[in-house]
């Protein structure tokens, strides 16, 4: 089904971060209407829409509260905890949720997307196994083999993944993984580890009445299971891009709906490897803002909206580097601003996160090079010149 294109739209955006924020600002940049929803006030997304609430969006009875109180004709989960079996009921009710209901309840967790991608559409993945107590991560851990990956089927932003290279790690990769965890699961993920020889990202627009079409696939770099860097186009040649494209259609084809996903693979000598997948803007896409003609978000909001997209257009070799908190705070400021965009074609996107933590995001370097290594050097120079000051 296409949404209607009468304008404005009112649109409520469940998970209000950086990423949510830059959707909003596309979304009203032609009129739409936003309601901004998080789990704590002053999010990024609150500040730059018409209303927010705050509310747990693991309880039904506040989102029951928030949808009918506003009656939003879209609705756009931007995080995982979610209580989505909600999320069905609006949709029965007649609003649009994106993509779907169903897929949104398939991508808020990894177990259901892997079952997914691997036992239903037959596509490679890494080896895995689940567990929900220490001993069975043991044991599981000692099936899959040393080193592998252990990640909470719910989180956000690699939060509680950690690579564990051998037996004696598994406890503490446990207990750093129920911390990361978002929701009430209380379930893990154990991964073979895929020596790679690239990691990227291929943003993926899902239209309602449209074929598929793809951004130029996106290079990132790692650290603690959340990006660090990325950049725009990675080196890929074309016949793993192809193979690539196919499995992202594949994939977003049994999902269904409108919208961008954000589809992450290992890229090895020989193979395309499916790693994960969100159904939304995806933080390593934030190279777009700087390197495309239209970025990630206006993709999302036209596909949501069912807007023509023309062709997509890389202006030049383009990089991102995050600019991350080390210590917890309720006062942030910065310096060094100045000094990052003394140099040319390097852009600064401050998040306006009310506190800080340690590795939280608080914003973005973006600049173009002559070529991605030329780009990389740039803002990651760029990041490291923007201080946070604490109070």
């Amino acid at each position: 089904m296409k949404p209607a294109l009468k304008l404005p739209q009112k649109i409520m955006l469940l998970g209000s971060g950086e990423l949510g924020k830059e959707f909003v600002i596309a979304a009203q940049r032609l009129g739409n209407f936003v309601i901004a929803v998080d789990r704590y006030a002053n999010a990024p997304a609150m500040q730059v829409a018409h209303r927010s609430e705050v509310i747990s969006m693991l309880s039904g009875n506040d989102l029951d509260r928030v949808v009918t109180q506003h009656q939003p004709d879209i609705i756009v989960p931007e995080i995982e905890a979610i209580r989505t079996e909600k999320l069905a009921e609006f949709e029965q009710q007649g609003i649009t949720v994106i993509p779907t209901a169903a897929a949104t309840n398939y991508t808020m967790n990894r177990d259901e997307i892997r079952e997914l991608a691997h036992r239903q559409l037959g596509i490679r993945t890494a080896r895995y196994a689940y567990a929900e107590n220490l001993k069975e991560l043991i044991e599981v851990s000692a099936e899959i083999g040393f080193p592998n990956v252990v990640k909470p089927v719910m989180s956000s932003s690699g939060k509680g993944q950690s690579i564990v290279p051998s037996e004696s790690e598994v406890k503490a990769a446990w207990n750093y993984a129920i911390e990361g965890a978002r929701g009430e699961s209380q379930k893990v993920i154990v991964e073979e580890f895929i020596p790679f020889e690239l990691e990227i990202t291929l943003l993926t627009i899902k239209q309602w009445n449209e074929p598929t079409i793809f951004c130029p696939p996106i290079g990132h770099r790692q650290e603690r299971g959340d990006y660090q860097e990325s950049w725009q186009p990675a080196a890929l040649d074309d016949g793993k891009l192809q193979e690539a494209q196919d499995i992202a259609r594949k994939v977003t084809d049994a999902l269904g709906g409108a919208g961008i996903f954000g589809v992450e693979f290992f890229i090895t000598q020989n193979e395309v490897i499916f790693s994960e997948l969100s159904p939304r803007p995806h933080d390593t896409g934030m190279v777009t803002l700087i390197s495309q003609n239209l970025n990630e978000f206006e993709l999302h909001l036209r596909a949501v909206l069912g807007l023509p997209i023309p062709k997509i257009e890389v202006f030049s070799p383009s990089a991102s580097a995050v600019i991350l908190a080390d210590r917890h705070s309720q006062s942030i400021a910065y310096t060094g601003v100045a000094e990052a965009l003394a140099t040319p074609d390097v852009e600064i996107r401050l998040f306006g996160k009310p506190d800080s933590r340690p590795y939280r995001r608080m914003g973005v370097a973006l600049a173009k090079g002559n070529t991605t290594d030329a780009a990389r050097e740039k803002a990651t120079k760029a990041a490291s010149q923007v201080q946070i000051v604490y109070g």
